[in-house]
């Protein structure tokens, strides 16, 4: 397993509205690798969680093409990325090491928000329907 180090990133005030969020303590790249996060894999459907933790975590099922229902919290500022469609991150799953990278998918500015999409349990930065809020009966915040 490779080490993992510390991102270059923060967590500060995002908005009134959206609370806390992850943002660029340097310029990143398109396609660079921001953040690896471990993740702590549970064995239920996300139905069989708790409704505020089925705000926190990641369709590990979908992400790993798994048979078995399955979600993920992510650790570190994995949990902490607020939503954008389209956001400018992507995630990607890593089974065997059990661990989520975040790549930038455009140029991202330092001090820019970092965001991932919500709606694209593939972990794609884009998603043609945005049913993730509903879903929660979460009103979005559109910044």
């Amino acid at each position: 397993m490779e080490k993992i180090y510390p991102p270059d990133v923060y967590v500060a005030q995002s908005s009134p509205e959206l609370g806390r969020g992850v943002f660029a303590n340097r310029a990143f790249q398109q396609g660079e690798l921001v953040d690896v996060c471990p993740v702590v894999i549970l064995l239920k459907p996300l139905n069989q969680l708790p409704p505020r933790i089925q705000t926190l975590v990641y369709s590990w099922s979908a992400l790993t093409d798994s048979s078995t229902p399955s979600t993920a919290v992510a650790l570190g500022y994995g949990s902490l990325y607020n939503h954008n469609n389209p956001a400018n991150m992507r995630y990607q799953a890593f089974d065997d090491e059990k661990v989520l990278r975040y790549y930038t998918v455009r140029s991202v500015e330092k001090g820019e928000e970092l965001t991932v999409n919500y709606n694209n349990t593939g972990g794609a930065a884009q998603s043609e329907k945005d049913s993730w809020f509903s879903q929660h009966n979460i009103d979005p915040v559109v910044s």
